[in-house]
């Protein structure tokens, strides 16, 4: 009885320390996870297929990536849904700061926003306001993303330059509350103009629309980098945000990112311009 009194409790510290080990195991390996809210360009144009592997291997940090619009990237950042933010809104972002939301914004890289749609209605040109006035006074259909994310936000700026409510002026004005490679489809199918980022439209932008304005100053296409305050909200993985945003900031990281779609696109898809 003895003996297999002592057989029991080996055998339940063995279950024990297993369990134990299970557990902590478990714990560590959610302590080295991320959760990185960006926008659908940086997932779209697939630049974090590209990096993100090599910032496992060098840093042992897995990232679980959330692709939405920049405005819902940042409502999860106030919600305390994400540890680190790699969004396009910079004025919508240095607000974000601002409210005690984020404690700093870096820039990481920039590229450039474009105007697409089916050809033989508007030259190819350099002047993003006479753009959008050719598709109002001839009443083009147009497709907006429509969901608040930096390309949205960008899209409204340029019709209010100009002094216009594309939903009230044109009647092929569509707002599809989409993402940007789902956006290009339907404008494809519609032959339909639509405002899209470059990398984007590179890596997956439609054979039957043509870029008809680009290189506008007004078009510049900003991206940001910000850890979420983790004052705000228990459970914000702190530590792994600042590993990422040490990583991305790095001169390897930044030209790494230099690097990606040259090989297949002869041009990068991304300018590297981290300030530390």
């Amino acid at each position: 009885m003895k003996n297999s009194r002592i057989a029991g409790a080996v055998f339940a510290a063995v279950v024990l320390l297993a369990v134990c080990q299970l557990f902590v195991g478990c714990r560590d390996d959610a302590e080295r996870r991320v959760l990185l809210a960006t926008t659908t360009s940086t997932y779209d144009s697939r630049l974090l297929d590209f990096i993100l592997p090599v910032f496992t291997a060098e840093t042992g940090w897995e990232i679980d990536v959330i692709s939405v619009g920049t405005g819902a990237a940042l409502q999860m950042g106030r919600d305390g849904n994400a540890d680190v933010l790699l969004v396009h809104a910079k004025a919508q972002e240095l607000q974000f700061v601002a409210d005690g939301y984020g404690l700093e914004r870096f820039d990481v890289m920039y590229n450039d926003f474009i105007i697409v749609g089916p050809p033989g209605f508007i030259a190819h040109n350099e002047d993003v306001d006479r753009t959008f006035m050719a598709i109002v006074e001839n009443d083009l259909p147009f497709i907006s993303r429509g969901d608040n994310s930096g390309t949205h936000i960008m899209e409204l700026s340029l019709w209010n330059n100009i002094g216009v409510d594309p939903a009230a002026t044109l009647s092929g004005y569509l707002s599809v509350g989409q993402g940007m490679g789902a956006t290009l489809r339907m404008a494809n199918e519609l032959e339909a103009f639509t405002l899209t980022d470059r990398a984007t439209w590179l890596s997956q932008g439609p054979p039957d629309l043509v870029i008809v304005c680009e290189r506008d100053a007004p078009l510049l296409n900003l991206y940001g980098v910000i850890a979420v305050n983790p004052e705000l909200h228990g459970g914000i993985n702190a530590e792994g945000a600042q590993v990422f945003i040490d990583w991305i900031l790095s001169p390897a990281t930044q030209e790494l990112v230099s690097t990606f779609g040259v090989a297949e696109f002869g041009e990068a898809l991304f300018f590297p311009n981290a300030q530390r």
